[in-house]
């Protein structure tokens, strides 16, 4: 009986993808994980708002910042992260993102997709600076080199606006050693791009006509196949966008090729320079996705394109979470792989 007895024990708990179950004196309760919802969380690892860094992420949860929700579409994973918590070394921005374990080249090529829906975005920042109110929701980013990101998917929404943009930047892969004239060049999708920004630190641009809402569902692909990018997003009320960007041959090789865009919110702020001719090519990378929150405390006087002067009360966290000063995105059906075949 004793044997019988540890064998459906080990049984038991040798059931990871399962539903755990906590029973107490007065009811019976089951959590349901992220893992639950999304299977493919066994491909990632995390890091969270305070710092916390996670690699077994099957049967995982934190309340605060990676948890689960249920809305009348079904259940989600939701990403919560303050406007200043515990970042990575070489950023100034919190998130509660998932990190793929995976590397990849461009050639090898790689597949991601998200369903999702924003559900916050800061509500203080400086109107005048590109990253203010927004937040990325999904990326590629470079394992090696000057580990740059040749896709960062963002979405935006300035105070007192119903709908908000959503849109793609590619950064440059910068020619040299030194990186730091590295910019982004902007692809709208719906609403604006990164580039439209106020001039008056009081005063916001014009609610985008074909913007997304908060809480409105949409989903977005990228098949980086042979070299080349394809990024899909789709929304039941919008019209579905389609881009290609080949990340093994640059277009930005001369100064005289940069976007009148990026000469306009970079080049004041010194970023300046030239992509080397091959792009990323030979380059690992792998994928993120969740919220990486755009919106920090750092004075824009720093940079009017990535200091956002956002309140963050010395970074507490519960704070910044009742004040409206944190990102807040859920996702459902998410997949990740191997590249597909591009259909004609």
């Amino acid at each position: 009986m004793k044997s019988t007895a540890i064998f459906l024990l080990f049984t038991l708990c040798a059931c990871t993808s399962c539903k755990k179950t906590v029973t107490t004196n007065t009811s019976t309760e089951q959590t349901t994980f992220p893992s639950d919802v999304i299977p493919f969380m066994d491909k990632f690892k995390i890091l969270l708002g305070d710092g916390t860094r996670e690699d077994n992420l099957v049967q995982y949860q934190d309340k605060k910042f990676f948890y689960t929700a249920s809305d009348k579409e079904g259940d989600w994973v939701v990403y919560k992260t303050p406007n200043k918590g515990v970042t990575s070394p070489n950023s100034s921005n919190t998130r509660s993102e998932l990190h793929e374990k995976r590397e990849w080249i461009p050639s090898e090529g790689g597949y991601l997709t998200g369903t999702c829906k924003i559900q916050h975005v800061s509500t203080s920042g400086d109107p005048r600076v590109a990253a203010s109110y927004s937040v990325v929701i999904g990326q590629i980013h470079g394992g090696e080199g000057h580990e740059n990101e040749p896709i960062k998917i963002f979405y935006k929404k300035f105070p007192g606006h119903k709908k908000g943009s959503v849109f793609w930047n590619y950064e440059i892969n910068t020619a040299g050693d030194d990186n730091a004239g590295r910019w982004d060049y902007s692809y709208p999708v719906w609403g604006y791009d990164f580039s439209i920004i106020s001039q008056d630190s009081t005063q916001f641009p014009e609610e985008p006509a074909e913007g997304i809402e908060l809480g409105e569902a949409f989903s977005y692909e990228i098949n980086v196949k042979d070299g080349i990018m394809h990024v899909t997003f789709t929304s039941p009320s919008h019209a579905t966008k389609y881009f290609t960007k080949n990340l093994v041959e640059s277009e930005f090789t001369k100064i005289e090729d940069t976007p009148a865009q990026v000469q306009k919110i970079f080049w004041p702020i010194g970023q300046n320079g030239v992509e080397r001719s091959e792009a990323y090519k030979g380059e690992k990378m792998y994928f993120k996705q969740g919220a990486y929150n755009q919106t920090n405390g750092k004075s824009p006087s720093k940079s009017m394109v990535w200091c956002a002067g956002a309140d963050t009360y010395g970074g507490n966290i519960e704070k910044q979470y009742e004040n409206g000063d944190y990102a807040e995105v859920w996702f459902k059906d998410s997949t990740i792989g191997l590249s597909k075949p591009i259909q004609k």
